[in-house]
């Protein structure tokens, strides 16, 4: 039988904290009902709901969630998994990871990467904390892969593509992006690029700049040159230098990603007093807030970050409940973002130039 609550008034001095089946006995309800009372989305009236509520306030009870993880096997924590590269795009996306896991009554534990080459020693430590799932931005090798489902631990990959049979994966359309970016440029008259790729292990830029090479390469009369950067700022701006003394002077900068393109347009103008758009256009991807800024104004491709997440966290917790799912893949569309970075034959009085628009690539 449920032991009597010792001290039910609020504020008394309990020598033990209170537990479930006490809240339960102050309370007039099941035990059952104090466990659905603090589990989101389960079924309890307004009513049953408030007197527990109250109940438990009286006694100072709290929910132990590794007491309920003992019980449910389930720990309620979903590890995310990406690289510590300064990606501006990063902080956004792990905002709205934690804010669709906390509605789903889930928590997001976060481990970071030096190097996506570091992701065996970094699962070693996920599997010690016995979470629920995984979202990772990293690639996996498919041993890798392998090892979670036998672990039962449910992997979904957020802008990576995976060829496992069980792993999930939520991807911007990449290819599609960049290649619309090329074929504005183009048109604009822009026929010398210069791509500026991030690190060789991160699949999100080989995606890029191989979807550059072939945008390009699939044209008549253009020419190209590759530059490896970090995706940080300081990798744009030392890419700058070297286009600037590079023996074929490019005349439109494709980054593979926004940060590069930042420190890409500072060291034209700032460092090497190159007008950008006016001798030079560059263009970015990601879409992360700086891009408005006025002294940048970037063209880029936006990355629809929201609906990304929402589609990586509604797979993960639909493989959680069925581990038994197949493998998914679900690609967005990214949007054009037309700033004052790139020529593209607008006319510098264009107020959507200055001011920026975002409009969904084509098909």
């Amino acid at each position: 039988m449920p032991r009597k609550p010792s001290n039910p008034g609020r504020g008394i001095h309990r020598e033990t904290p209170a537990t479930s089946y006490d809240v339960a006995l102050l309370a007039g309800v099941s035990q059952s009902a104090v466990s659905r009372c603090y589990t989101p989305g389960a079924s309890i009236s307004s009513k049953t709901r408030a007197k527990i509520v109250k109940a438990a306030d009286a006694l100072g009870y709290r929910p132990n969630a590794i007491a309920r993880g003992l019980i449910t096997r389930r720990s309620n924590m979903v590890a995310v998994i990406i690289t510590n590269l300064t990606n501006m795009a990063y902080p956004e996306v792990l905002f709205q990871l934690n804010q669709r896991l906390v509605e789903r009554g889930m928590h997001l534990l976060l481990f970071t990467l030096s190097s996506e080459r570091n992701v065996a020693q970094v699962l070693e430590e996920v599997w010690q904390y016995r979470v629920d799932g995984v979202v990772a931005a990293a690639h996996f090798s498919d041993e890798q892969t392998e090892a979670c489902h036998a672990r039962n631990l449910p992997v979904v990959f957020y802008n990576r593509r995976s060829s496992d049979p069980h792993a999930g994966s939520v991807c911007c359309d990449h290819e599609r992006g960049v290649r619309d970016l090329v074929e504005r440029l183009v048109q604009a008259g822009h026929h010398r690029f210069a791509i500026v790729g991030g690190p060789p292990e991160s699949e999100v830029s080989q995606l890029r700049t191989r979807g550059a090479i072939d945008a390009i390469e699939r044209k008549r009369g253009l020419v190209y040159d590759i530059y490896e950067g970090d995706y940080r700022y300081s990798g744009g701006r030392e890419a700058a230098a070297r286009i600037v003394s590079a023996r074929r002077r490019a005349d439109a900068v494709i980054c593979a990603n926004d940060a590069l393109a930042f420190g890409c347009i500072d060291g034209l103008r700032r460092d090497h007093g190159i007008s950008v758009p006016g001798d030079v256009s560059v263009v970015g991807f990601d879409g992360v807030s700086a891009v408005e800024w006025a002294s940048y104004d970037l063209t880029t491709v936006v990355q629809p970050v929201e609906r990304m997440v929402e589609a990586a966290v509604d797979m993960l917790l639909e493989r959680i409940e069925n581990p038994g799912l197949p493998a998914e893949a679900r690609v967005f569309a990214g949007a054009f973002r037309e700033g004052s970075s790139a020529r593209l034959g607008t006319g510098a009085g264009d107020s959507r130039r200055r001011a920026g628009t975002a409009t969904e690539l084509p098909g």
